[in-house]
């Protein structure tokens, strides 16, 4: 009898200690969750809080960044009326379409005929492609600018201008939509194309019903980079841009003044313009997989 109380006593003690336990866990893993909470939190303000403050300096009727003045759309008025603002706004979207589109093609393609060759040349082309990306832009732009102001002295062509920004942002955006359309591209099988030939396609209608669908969400995320990128960059585009002007060199210029307000109001287009992009290619995204 005495034995069996005991045993009762000491299951009760360790149901005790287990319950101890288990809210100390909790407690803790409470404490855990609310620390990355905050640190993420923080990561976030961060990162988004000059935009915020970009957005709410577009609505500010005072020219000062410091202080508000008031709710105004003046600087949106203003923007829709500077041509020198809007030309370069032109000049630059154009660009990135255009440069995008060839990257993608030149990216797609070096895939394909990549993943049908040998392992060496497989090899030897996927680090030909991380040149550039981790090439410094400043190296690539002075090299560029070399060789199209060489080409032009001997043959007349390739006249710094858009054609010469063309070429050059489609060369440092090609590597990345070849890295997006690489993974997607190493998922399918190798012998289903060969597999569709048999059954009557030719070779370019087993890519394009073929091969193409399977590898179509890692060409539109190299086009995505690529536009993004190309719409970003400085320093390749003040090499080789002639008397083209893109929008990153338009501002680059207001900075030796003073920067107008209208640009806030045009980054904040533009911020707005690729927020709904994005919300759309997910929603587009989310119904594909969905159905």
């Amino acid at each position: 009898m005495i034995e069996f109380v005991e045993s009762n006593v000491c299951s009760d003690k360790i149901q005790f200690i287990q319950k101890i336990q288990k809210i100390g866990n909790s407690k803790e893993g409470n404490m855990k969750k609310a620390i990355y909470r905050f640190f993420l939190s923080l990561i976030f303000l961060f990162l988004y809080s000059p935009i915020f403050i970009l957005i709410a300096n577009s609505f500010n009727s005072s020219k000062s960044r410091s202080v508000w003045g008031g709710f105004t759309l003046k600087w949106y008025k203003l923007l829709f009326t500077d041509y020198s603002i809007l030309r370069s706004v032109e000049s630059t979207i154009l660009i990135a379409i255009v440069s995008s589109a060839i990257a993608a093609v030149l990216g797609t393609f070096a895939c394909v005929g990549m993943i049908n060759s040998k392992k060496f040349f497989q090899n030897s082309l996927i680090n030909l492609n991380n040149i550039p990306m981790v090439n410094p832009d400043i190296v690539t732009g002075i090299s560029s600018m070399i060789f199209f102001i060489a080409i032009y002295k001997t043959t007349g062509l390739f006249r710094p201008g858009l054609s010469t920004l063309i070429i050059a942002h489609s060369t440092f955006c090609a590597p990345y939509v070849f890295l997006s359309v690489l993974p997607k591209i190493r998922q399918v099988t190798p012998q289903i194309s060969e597999a569709a030939q048999d059954l009557g396609c030719t070779p370019f209608q087993a890519f394009r019903k073929v091969l193409l669908p399977e590898i179509t969400s890692g060409i539109v995320t190299g086009v995505i980079m690529s536009f993004a990128m190309s719409i970003d960059d400085f320093t390749i585009s003040y090499f080789t841009s002639g008397n083209v002007q893109t929008l990153p060199l338009a501002i680059y210029s207001m900075t030796r003044r003073s920067i107008s307000p209208e640009i806030n109001a045009l980054s904040t287009i533009f911020f707005l313009a690729i927020l709904a992009i994005l919300i759309i290619i997910n929603l587009i995204s989310d119904n594909v997989e969905w159905i």
